[in-house]
């Protein structure tokens, strides 16, 4: 018997090395690396029972491109709205999907409602966290009733692929990857190896026999998705199911997708019976706007291609004590910090001695820069203590010298306004946009002018 040996690899980069590091020396990163056994060659027996199942396409040949058939059926919808959007317009045929999120944010309630939308088609659902009575309770509470649905609890890789050796099924869902092991490695379930060989063995079942698989991941304290990094590299979609638990609606991300667009995000409602579209995800986010108080501000932001209008809420107050407080929730702290300065260096408020919170309602993380100037109107509105005038919405990214610069597609986020209600529209003069709601302005003192009633 050949003896075991450990090794140690970085999870970013899979660097391997037979002493563990503090430092990566290929990536630089800290603290990466794990304890590895290295599993000896398997025997002939063990090569078999790892052995795909039969149903596969014929050997590839290189072909160039005018030889390679076309396909325009290889898109399936979901029969949900808001995940065909985040996908691209659906699972394509043999594509490989993570499902990543905290823990009870909804990822095995969403794979499960999937299975239960997807009537017409065979399902194999494979749960290594619940049993089969679990899910059957869980279901009966979503009223989800499908004969094509077929729960597995099981946990063993080989038997897995049994499964839908007998089953053939159109789309497997694996529940979780962590928790999922290939019997021929030593190491325990949820290692970086075990992680890795599963999650190749199921590219590889994907890819030759067309079987469309969502594997759902765990999350670290980070939100960074657990395992080695190879692993967002082997999928074809990563998906990000972010909320706060305590709220009831739930952002569904696209982080890397090889048949769409990335960044694109669908809206659900968290309900008693499962997840819910939302088709109008502004009139969430706008449900409690409140006009008349200081430090809301309304901004248009854009996921993907679609405009979404949300509340900025921000609160500034004396500190207490001597060194003062920034806080943001939904917001880059960073940029926060950047806006603070270029207000008291260009329009001259004095924030030094102000502890500042900022708030994005609703629990959305905001990454687009267009809501640099609904930030600093926020801010000013609370350090005034005068509330915006109603009906008003500022677009703009504010640069270092107090000017507004331009954002894309200024011509949606209009039209998502205007048909939201909003009467004024401030945006940025270079945007070459004006006339009717929209309002163009070259810096933020222009802005202050027409909304404050104040020079610098």
């Amino acid at each position: 018997m050949a003896k075991v040996k450990t090794k140690y690899s970085c999870t970013e980069c899979g660097y391997t090395t037979p002493r563990w590091m503090g430092k990566c020396p290929e990536c630089q990163s800290w603290n990466s690396f794990v304890e590895e056994t290295e599993t000896p060659a398997k025997s002939k027996e063990e090569n078999h029972r790892a052995k795909l199942p039969s149903k596969s396409f014929a050997k590839s040949e290189p072909l160039t491109l005018d030889k390679i058939p076309e396909d325009d059926t290889f898109r399936s919808t979901t029969g949900m709205p808001e995940l065909d959007r985040v996908l691209g317009g659906g699972l394509v045929k043999g594509s490989f999907v993570l499902l990543g999120g905290d823990p009870g944010v909804g990822k095995s309630t969403l794979a499960l409602q999937v299975g239960q939308l997807n009537s017409e088609k065979n399902i194999l659902y494979c749960s290594g966290e619940e049993s089969a009575a679990q899910i059957r309770q869980r279901a009966k509470r979503m009223n989800i009733v499908n004969p094509g649905l077929h729960i597995f609890a099981e946990t063993d890789m080989n038997r897995i692929l049994q499964a839908v050796e007998k089953l053939n099924p159109d789309l497997l869902i694996v529940d979780s990857i962590q928790t999922v092991f290939r019997p021929e490695h030593a190491s325990m379930p949820g290692t970086v190896a075990q992680i890795r060989e599963s999650a190749a063995l199921l590219m590889k079942l994907a890819k030759q026999t067309g079987l469309t698989t969502i594997v759902i991941g765990h999350v670290t304290k980070e939100g960074d998705l657990a395992g080695p990094r190879v692993l967002e590299h082997m999928v074809d979609v990563v998906l990000q199911f972010e909320g706060d638990k305590q709220l009831n609606y739930r952002l569904l991300r696209s982080v890397k997708n090889r048949f769409g667009r990335t960044h694109e995000i669908g809206v659900f409602e968290m309900l008693s019976d499962g997840l819910r579209n939302v088709s109008n995800p502004s009139e969430l986010f706008l449900s409690g706007l409140t006009e008349g108080v200081s430090g809301n501000a309304a901004a248009c932001i854009m996921e993907g291609n679609r405009p979404i209008i949300l509340e900025i809420q921000a609160l500034v107050t004396p500190a207490n004590y001597g060194t003062p407080q920034r806080t943001s929730s939904g917001f880059d702290q960073r940029r926060l910090s950047l806006l603070l300065a270029v207000l008291e260096k260009r329009a001259g408020f004095q924030f030094g001695k102000q502890d500042v919170f900022l708030n994005v309602a609703g629990g959305i993380r905001l990454s687009d820069t267009a809501s640099d100037l609904a930030v600093i109107c926020a801010l000013v509105s609370a350090y005034t203590d005068k509330p915006l005038p109603p009906k008003t919405l500022m677009i703009g990214e504010v640069g270092l010298g107090a000017e507004l610069r331009s954002v894309t597609a200024p011509e949606s986020r209009i039209r998502e306004a205007e048909k939201a209600g909003f009467e004024k529209i401030y945006i940025p003069g270079k945007s070459g946009k004006s006339g009717g709601a929209a309002i163009a302005c070259n810096s933020i003192n222009d802005v202050f002018r027409q909304v404050f009633r104040r020079d610098k």
